[in-house]
C-alpha cells in the first residue's frame, strides 16, 4: 500500500515544483498594473474596472496556479501517509491546511477567471472594484494573502514528519524557514506600511511558499524515488 503511496508521492512532488516554477515564471512575467509596483506608463486606477484590453494576458499566471494548492494537497497527503504514528497528527493538521489553501486559492482564482473576466467584457462592471485582482487592497489579494499564509503554515506542520539526517533534513529546514520568512513579511511590510501595506504581502508570501515548493518538489521527488527503488516503502520517514 505505501509502495503506491511512494509512487503517487513522486508525481505529487514533481507535479508540484513544475506548476509552481510555470505559475513563477508567468507571473514574473506579467507585472502590476496598478498599486505601488505599477511599472506601466499607464497604470489601472480605481474603480478598477477599465481593464478589459488586459485579458486574457494578466491572467494566463492564474490557471498553472489554480492548480498548484491541489499538487501540494496530495503531496501532504503521501507525506502523512509516511509518516510515523507519533507525528502523524501533526502531518493530519497539515493535510487540513493545505485543503484549506487549496479551497480558497482555487475559488478566488475561478471567481477571477469566471465571473470578473466576463462581466468586464461585457460591462457588467457595478460592484466589481472590490473584488478585481487589480485593486492592490481588496478582497482578491486578501484571499490569496490568507490562502498562501495557509500552505505556510501547513509546510509547517509537515516539517516534524522530517526527523532524519540527509535530504530529511534539508526538507525539514526548507518547511521551517518557509514560513518563518512569511511570518515575518507579514509583520515587518505591516510594520512598514500599515494600512498601505497593499500587495506587498500577497506578493512576498507567494513568492516565498512557491519557492519552497519548487525547492521542495525536487527534493521530495528524489526521497519519494528512493523509496520506491530500495523497496523502504513501508517504513515511515525518520525511521533511517
Amino acid at each position: 500500500m505505501l509502495g503506491g503511496a511512494a509512487r503517487l508521492g513522486f508525481w505529487a512532488a514533481v507535479t508540484t515544483a513544475v506548476l509552481a516554477a510555470i505559475s513563477f515564471g508567468v507571473a514574473i512575467a506579467t507585472p502590476p498594473r496598478s498599486g505601488p509596483d505599477c511599472t506601466f506608463d499607464t497604470c489601472v486606477t480605481a474603480p478598477y474596472t477599465d481593464v478589459g484590453a488586459y485579458f486574457p494576458r494578466d491572467y494566463l499566471w492564474m490557471f498553472p496556479a489554480t492548480l498548484v494548492p491541489f499538487a501540494f494537497l496530495v503531496l501532504a497527503a503521501c507525506i502523512h501517509s509516511f509518516a510515523d504514528y507519533g507525528r502523524k497528527p501533526l502531518t493530519l493538521m497539515a493535510v487540513a491546511l493545505a485543503a484549506i489553501s487549496a479551497t480558497l486559492v482555487s475559488a478566488d482564482y475561478f471567481i477571477q477567471l469566471t465571473v470578473i473576466q466576463p462581466s468586464v467584457l461585457r460591462g457588467e462592471v457595478d460592484g466589481l472594484s472590490l473584488w478585481s485582482q487589480y485593486n492592490p487592497h481588496g478582497v482578491f489579494i486578501a484571499l490569496e494573502a490568507i490562502g498562501y499564509l495557509v500552505m505556510a503554515a501547513a509546510l509547517l506542520f509537515l516539517a516534524p514528519a522530517f526527523a532524519g539526517q540527509g535530504l530529511e533534513r534539508a526538507v525539514r529546514w526548507l518547511f521551517i524557514l518557509a514560513p518563518a520568512a512569511a511570518l515575518a513579511a507579514l509583520i515587518g511590510l505591516y510594520a512598514a506600511y500599515g494600512q498601505d501595506v497593499e500587495y506587498r504581502f500577497e506578493i512576498a508570501v507567494i513568492s516565498i511558499d512557491w519557492t519552497a515548493l519548487i525547492v521542495g518538489g525536487v527534493l521530495l521527488s528524489i526521497f519519494f524515488r528512493r523509496r520506491t527503488r530500495s523497496g523502504a516503502s513501508r517504513d515511515s520517514i525518520g525511521d533511517r
